[in-house]
């Protein structure tokens, strides 16, 4: 269902949809979780590129609120001096999603923004509901400020991960952690519970992110309307850090993410803002099947290197 508008789509993009589209099988929401989950990695890895050379890759665990969380520390250089870390928070509706489905993401993310990034691997829903979520993105965040050498903290993450870098932000800017945060890069982020969006009617079906796929989601996450983790786009944004917020023009999400744009520019907070026309939810986890991503990829960390050299200069 649609507004009777024709939407722009990338001729890359609209092959991959016709090849997804086409595919038997149960879909993710008719799924046990752990089984959603497995599906998630097998797309990823037809999906996605390959990791690529990376100088390092560590897996460590840290110490949460619920017992250890895992990380993954990437960096395009074997050793270096002190300067920005990133935190990485992976998309996946808080239900699905891991280390390995962004992997090549984060280590793509680390050389060309020439800085280690750390992705978080929080606990996921229906185990673990709202908010272990954010609880473990928030402990995880405070814990590397303090123990990964690095002058400042840069968040970023995709849909549930984008709403996870608000959070985290939020938190972090009424309770600062140890290390500064220098600038935020929400990707196509969720930023409340509402659906009543043109984008959800318009891109509900047959763009990998269904309205029965979120319906799914928000079932298991289970999360509070009321709590700013849920809804920020409901609550101050004042005192954030410089941001950098991408949207994909095809995507059920992309309307609220213009909305906190929006709000983040009118309360002040240095905003920059990028749509992808033409593409999809996701789309950073698929660049293999859709080549045109990874110019979306290169031209968003660019400007965001740019972002965290002058908040840092």
């Amino acid at each position: 269902m649609t507004d009777g508008t024709t939407h722009y789509t990338r001729p890359d993009v609209a092959a991959f949809l016709a090849f997804l589209n086409a595919q038997e099988g149960p879909k993710l929401n008719e799924l046990p979780a752990d089984a959603s989950r497995e599906m998630m990695r097998v797309m990823g890895q037809m999906a996605d590129v390959p990791r690529g050379e990376i100088a390092k890759v560590e897996n460590r665990t840290i110490p949460g609120p619920a017992g250890d969380i895992p990380i993954r520390i990437y960096d395009s250089r074997p050793d270096r001096a002190a300067g920005p870390v990133m935190v990485f928070y992976h998309g996946g509706g808080w239900v699905i999603g891991d280390l390995e489905t962004h992997d090549p993401y984060c280590a793509e993310a680390a050389r060309i923004l020439d800085m280690p990034v750390v992705a978080v691997d929080y606990r996921l829903a229906p185990e673990h509901p709202f908010p272990a979520a954010p609880i473990d993105c928030e402990a995880a965040t405070r814990w590397i400020a303090a123990h990964i050498p690095c002058t400042g903290l840069v968040l970023s993450g995709d849909s549930a991960g984008g709403n996870l870098t608000i959070a985290t932000a939020l938190a972090l800017r009424d309770e600062p952690a140890s290390k500064a945060v220098v600038a935020i890069h929400p990707i196509y982020p969720a930023v409340t519970t509402h659906n009543d969006w043109q984008s959800y009617r318009d891109f509900g079906e047959g763009h990998l992110l269904t309205t029965e796929l979120m319906t799914w989601f928000g079932d298991h996450y289970a999360a509070d309307p009321a709590d700013r983790r849920a809804s920020p786009i409901d609550f101050p944004a004042e005192g954030l850090p410089p941001t950098l917020l991408i949207t994909a023009g095809l995507d059920p999400l992309r309307d609220q993410g213009r909305a906190y744009a929006a709000k983040l520019i009118e309360a002040g907070v240095p905003t920059t803002y990028r749509e992808a026309p033409g593409t999809i939810h996701g789309y950073i986890c698929l660049a293999q099947g859709i080549p045109s991503a990874r110019d979306d990829i290169r031209g968003a960390l660019t400007v965001l290197k740019a972002i965290v050299a002058e908040a840092t200069a």
